[in-house]
């Protein structure tokens, strides 16, 4: 069969297989639109927690970050990573012990303010809204070259598969969904890994493949310094100093957002107690791992074959792997000198291959040419990892409008059924809504997703972790460092991003900081709007501060609440 009919054949099965379970497991009920009715074994809700965290970003976008940014990509990878074990250590079973629906709801009750819970709401839409649009991004890629159509209408298709699941089947539906889409793109991702492994090193095993001699006896990642430096680009295990400022901002950005993002910490309410919320973050960053600590080898074997296939290759000769994805328009050659040759430098003036960078896992086995139900392999991997997490943002946007503003502001009176139907109403507004946003989303799915970090760092974030930790925080405090936070951030990458309509440069930036690391000074700016204003407010009374103190008692310990 060729690449095309195993695509269409895999990617088929898979959407079948989401479809069915959305059906099987349609929610009957807000509590089970909501979290799933709270019942999820904690191992499954593991493996849903991390198709939710491991997006377009991580499974299509991160490797080919790394695969060009060399040491400076693994800001991504240590972001992400890090902000994973601090949400699972700091936050999660407190929130899972608060028992509520949303982080709203937390924000909401643990200040006091509907308020609070209003500006809670807005700072959820903001971050999930611009995270689902680079999952939108991601999803047109891979139809547009292996579904032969075009962007927009890969962008288009995959608007009606999660408006099907995600508006039936409700947090039910898309943890069961999210479980199946983890299987897929954790194998999807891992066995051309395998395979290019074995190809380049002779060791099965990609993490220890990276550390390899090829056949030429070799290190491969010395190779790769080696090809960088002969084509003018830095070596790839260089550390650039000048940029060590803007790494540190993104890194914590990422970090930080990921302890903030409300689409990963609701999934913790799924679960039946709070020691099932630790057991499932364990489980959880165990499944991360593997597609994490594989990504740094998916990335150098890419960018060597890339070298080594197109480097001052004849453009006549080129494999057809290159003349597909030219004419999905990510790949493109300028033929600068007109003599039919690809000149791949550093020199821009120079340079006549552009090749973007969401497109590196998903060439990448056409490129190693392995089989072509590999290819059609990863083409599902890629679609599950953003579909699942745009679901997973999907449902949030709509929890926010129906529980958040319409239950616990607008109509407090509101009925089960007409929440529900709200509920839905609103995820599928905001599919198709994201959906037009991705057709021209504001860089790479990865830059996209950074920005939503930033956003999430300078939100929540600081709200979260004071309103845990700090019993003298208030409302005033909390609403004050949100507003002050999100508005910051939000002001700086508009005029900092071009694709935006932002008039600043690169020139411009603040200590050198982009727009992926502004989050993380909009959180300092948060954390000390919140102490300070708290510190000349009303303190926080005693009822709310007996409520703090039964989320932070471990159960079975004596707590203010049951003294009184």
């Amino acid at each position: 069969m060729s690449t095309q009919l195993w695509t269409y054949a895999i990617v088929g099965a898979t959407f079948l297989l989401y479809i069915i379970i959305a059906i099987v497991s349609r929610a009957s009920s807000t509590k089970e639109f909501y979290v799933a009715g709270g019942g999820v074994h904690p191992i499954l809700n593991g493996m849903a927690t991390a198709a939710d965290w491991m997006s377009a970003a991580s499974f299509l976008s991160m490797a080919g970050l790394i695969a060009f940014m060399g040491f400076s990509g693994a800001q991504y990878l240590m972001g992400w990573t890090g902000g994973y074990v601090l949400l699972a250590l700091l936050l999660a079973p407190y929130l899972r012990k608060f028992g509520k629906f949303t982080v709203p709801d937390f924000i909401g009750e643990r200040y006091y303010s509907k308020n609070a819970r209003l500006v809670a709401l807005i700072c959820a839409l903001f971050v999930s809204f611009t995270y689902v649009v680079g999952q939108m991004k991601g999803v047109g890629v891979a139809f547009a070259r292996f579904l032969d159509v075009p962007f927009e209408t890969g962008v288009f298709i995959g608007i009606g598969i999660v408006f099907f699941y995600a508006v039936l089947g409700g947090m039910k539906g898309i943890t069961y969904t999210q479980v199946a889409q983890f299987c897929v793109l954790i194998f999807a991702f891992t066995v051309p890994a395998i395979f290019i492994s074995l190809q380049m090193t002779g060791n099965p095993v990609p993490q220890l493949g990276l550390g390899s001699k090829t056949s030429e006896g070799v290190y491969i990642i010395e190779k790769l310094n080696q090809l960088s430096v002969d084509l003018g680009f830095d070596t790839y295990t260089s550390i650039n100093s000048d940029n060590l400022t803007n790494m540190f901002f993104i890194t914590a950005a990422l970090m930080f957002g990921t302890a903030g993002l409300p689409h990963v910490i609701v999934r913790f309410f799924t679960v039946p107690k709070v020691k099932d919320a630790r057991v499932s973050a364990g489980w959880a960053l165990l499944f991360i791992a593997i597609l994490y600590t594989t990504a740094p080898a998916v990335a150098v074997f890419a960018r060597t074959n890339i070298i080594n296939t197109l480097s001052n290759a004849t453009y006549a000769d080129v494999p057809q792997w290159f003349k597909n994805w030219e004419n999905t328009g990510l790949l493109s050659f300028e033929d600068k000198n007109q003599d039919g040759v690809i000149q791949y430098v550093a020199a821009p003036e120079r340079n006549e291959l552009t090749i973007d960078r969401d497109i590196i896992v998903l060439a990448n086995p056409e490129i190693a040419d392995l089989p072509p139900w590999v290819i059609g392999l990863v083409v599902a991997g890629g679609l599950a990892a953003a579909l699942s997490t745009a679901a997973g943002l999907l449902l949030v946007i709509s929890t926010s409008i129906s529980h958040d503003l319409l239950k616990n502001y607008l109509r407090p009176n509101i009925s089960e059924k007409g929440e529900l139907k709200a509920a839905r109403i609103s995820i599928a507004v905001a599919v198709l809504a994201a959906g037009l946003a991705g057709l021209n989303p504001p860089g790479f799915v990865a830059q996209v997703v950074a920005l939503a970090f930033g956003l999430a760092a300078s939100s929540f974030f600081p709200a979260i972790i004071l309103g845990i930790f700090d019993k003298r925080t208030n409302r005033e405090g909390a609403i004050s460092g949100m507003v002050v936070g999100i508005v910051f951030t939000i002001a700086y990458i508009l005029y900092f991003t071009p694709q935006l309509g932002g008039a600043g440069t690169k020139e411009g930036f603040w200590f050198g900081i982009s727009p992926e690391g502004i989050g993380t000074l909009g959180m300092i700016f948060n954390f000390i709007t919140a102490l300070v204003v708290s510190r000349f407010t009303p303190p926080t009374p005693e009822p709310v501060v007996a409520m703090i103190e039964s989320i932070r008692t471990p159960r079975g310990a004596t707590t203010p609440v049951e003294q009184h």
